[in-house]
């Protein structure tokens, strides 16, 4: 009787310490991932955009929001959940594939629109997304230029 219940506690207390391991593995791969993204740091975003007589970028960092419009500069300090939301949304972007990623519409192609790109620095290397139309982001893209280009947008085409 002795025998079986030795056998019975090693069992148990076996299949315990496997469900424990996998547990952990399972948790170590998520924070993995996690450490992934947030070890990409975000340097600065940029948001360019221009046609024939007119240009206009945006520069955000984690101090400042730079608006250049023909080449008339104004910079303006940001706050730190500003940087943070425009940060955050450039970070769960796959910066590696950026300039693969698909307009939505062609416009820039006859001058119905302005030609746009963003340009992250992340790490110190700069990831320069395909060209879209103003206003008409890739999907991957939309939340990050909504986020840089702001309330204030000045569009020439209106």
């Amino acid at each position: 009787m002795m025998n079986i219940q030795l056998i019975l506690f090693t069992v148990i207390l076996g299949t315990s310490a496997t469900s424990c391991i996998h547990k952990n593995n399972s948790e170590n791969n998520t924070t993995n991932i996690t450490n992934t993204v947030q070890q990409q740091k975000i340097e600065k975003i940029q948001l360019v955009e221009r046609t024939r007589g007119f240009s206009r970028s945006i520069t955000v960092t984690p101090l400042s929001k730079e608006v250049n419009i023909n080449e008339e500069i104004s910079n303006t300090k940001i706050a730190p959940a500003e940087w943070k939301t425009v940060s955050q949304l450039a970070g769960i972007i796959d910066l590696s594939r950026i300039s693969e990623l698909k307009s939505p519409t062609t416009g820039r192609h006859s001058d119905q629109a302005m030609i746009a790109s963003m340009i992250i620095t992340s790490d110190g290397k700069e990831y320069t997304s395909s060209d879209f139309d103003s206003g008409r982001p890739p999907k991957e893209l939309e939340a990050l230029y909504n986020a840089v280009n702001g309330p204030n947008k000045m569009d020439p085409n209106k």
